[in-house]
């Protein structure tokens, strides 16, 4: 019988209402693993602060860092419900989709949960740029957790 490799579930987390519910999918996933292997699967969480190309780099957006900063301890104590513990990181770049994937790879995820709010664009449901960038070029399997369509 072979050993199953622990998991390394990275979860994206970017302020919308579909957040919770994402990352409670990724801590009941991680709390799954630990019943098979023991040992629960590693859990890191980021939240990327887009900067725009007028600004350096390493801009510092203040309301954008304390914002990331809530919603990163919101990570932080929903995981602390499933006795799990989570790295989490707040990651600066140019474009959302690249720093998920660059992530990704850095940190060699073994899997991607994303959440997707839903969003109507000219009338019509939109993905967006990030979620079709992550889906073409993530290293790893990709869970797109998309919100429940409000009646």
């Amino acid at each position: 019988m072979s050993q199953h490799p622990v998991q390394r579930i990275l979860v994206t987390v970017a302020g919308h209402k579909v957040d919770e519910e994402t990352v409670r999918l990724a801590c009941r996933m991680a709390s799954r693993g630990r019943s098979e292997a023991k040992e629960p699967a590693q859990l890191y969480a980021i939240h990327v602060i887009e900067v725009n190309r007028s600004l350096p780099l390493s801009a510092p957006v203040e309301s954008q860092v304390e914002r990331g900063e809530e919603i990163l301890d919101s990570v932080e104590r929903i995981a602390s419900e499933y006795n799990l513990s989570i790295e989490t990181e707040m990651v600066q770049a140019r474009d959302t989709g690249p720093a998920i994937v660059g992530e990704a790879d850095a940190w060699k995820a073994t899997l991607i949960v994303m959440g997707l709010p839903y969003k109507r664009r000219f009338g019509e449901f939109n993905l967006g740029k990030t979620t079709p960038y992550v889906l073409k070029n993530a290293p790893c399997r990709v869970i797109l957790f998309r919100e429940r369509l409000e009646d």
